[in-house]
Formats: structure tokens, C-alpha cells, sequence
């Protein structure tokens, strides 16, 4: 007996789902949830409350998956509707609040030396940054958008994306250094 897999194709797989085809839209879900709800969790630390914005994210894809132009990537597509929903989800919670302080220039941009953390203590230190420079800093660094896309999304000015991020930056460094001096001395010890 052959076995016929139902959709190789990536295309024929979105067409199917956005005709309402459970199978489809099931595969589409376990292809794509364990990264969206790792970009969930990039920006809501409770790992329940990434969860429940994953599901409300694909909930979106779902009802909107009959939009998607097939110009780029999908999972580009998904991940934006990820994004906007941890937002949405963290501005319904709590209101973000940004520092419009002038960006200092001085900063360096690049963490130079860190000690050896694994993810999870990485995303640790990310979740101690105050809502507004996490979030900008995540859409920067992580995701790759540009000041000006981060400033359209979170509707503040670049300048503010900008001191945002020069501020969640000197943030993690100081973290980074209380850490490394941490290590330091337990290896003299």
C-alpha cells in the first residue's frame, strides 16, 4: 500500500486552510506553534499568558489566512500577527510606559564580553527589563524591525524607540556585569 502524504506543498496547505479544512489548518498549527509561542514568550514572561496569545495569534491566522498574498515568507506573515497580539495583549494588562528622555549617544552598541548564559537566563534578564524597553528591545534586536517600524507599531516617535533601546541595552550590560562579577568571585573563592 502507498502512502499519499495530504499537502507537500506549503502553498496548497494555506489554500486548503483557509478553506476552512481542519487537517490543513491543524498541520499549519504544529508546524508553526513552537516558534510562535516562543516569539510570544520573547515578549509576555508568563509562559500561560504566551500560551493563551499563541492561540489567540492563530485564531487570527486562521480568520484571516484567506488575506495572505503569498508575497514573502508565511512564517513572516504568522509572526507579525504574533507580535501585534503579544502587544495588544501586554497593553490591555498594563499600560506601557516610555521614557522620551533624549538617546544618549555614547552608549556602545554591542554587549562586548558576556559570560556564558544559556537561553533561558538570557530571557530571564529580557523579562526583568521594564515593559517598554523589553518590548522595544525585542523588536529591534530579536525581531529585526527598524526604529521607525517599531516606533509605527508601538505609536511613539523613533527617538523614543531609539533612547528605549540604548536604555534596555545599558540595562542588560549592567546585569551582564553584575553577573560576571558574581562569577568571578565564586571562582576565587
Amino acid at each position: 500500500m502507498k502512502i499519499i502524504t495530504l499537502y507537500t506543498n506549503e502553498k496548497t496547505l494555506i489554500k486548503k486552510a483557509a478553506q476552512a479544512d481542519r487537517e490543513a489548518q491543524e498541520r499549519l498549527y504544529t508546524t508553526y506553534a513552537p516558534k510562535m509561542l516562543s516569539v510570544c514568550r520573547q515578549y509576555v514572561k508568563d509562559l500561560q499568558f504566551a500560551e493563551d496569545v499563541m492561540v489567540g495569534g492563530f485564531l487570527k491566522v486562521f480568520t484571516y489566512l484567506d488575506t495572505f498574498k503569498f508575497e514573502g515568507s508565511f512564517e513572516g506573515w504568522v509572526r507579525k500577527i504574533m507580535v501585534r497580539e503579544s502587544i495588544t495583549f501586554l497593553r490591555k494588562k498594563k499600560p506601557i510606559v516610555f521614557d522620551d528622555e533624549v538617546f544618549e549617544r555614547s552608549a556602545p552598541k554591542h554587549i562586548t564580553s558576556a559570560p556564558d548564559l544559556d537561553v533561558e537566563q538570557v530571557q530571564m534578564l529580557i523579562d526583568a527589563l521594564p515593559n517598554g524597553y523589553k518590548i522595544v528591545f525585542v523588536l529591534y534586536a530579536i525581531e529585526g524591525y527598524s526604529h521607525s517600524e517599531v516606533a509605527e507599531q508601538l505609536q511613539i516617535s523613533e527617538n523614543t524607540s531609539r533612547s528605549q533601546l540604548f536604555k534596555a541595552r545599558k540595562m542588560l550590560q549592567e546585569q551582564l556585569e553584575k553577573i560576571k562579577k558574581t562569577e568571578i568571585i565564586s571562582f576565587e573563592s
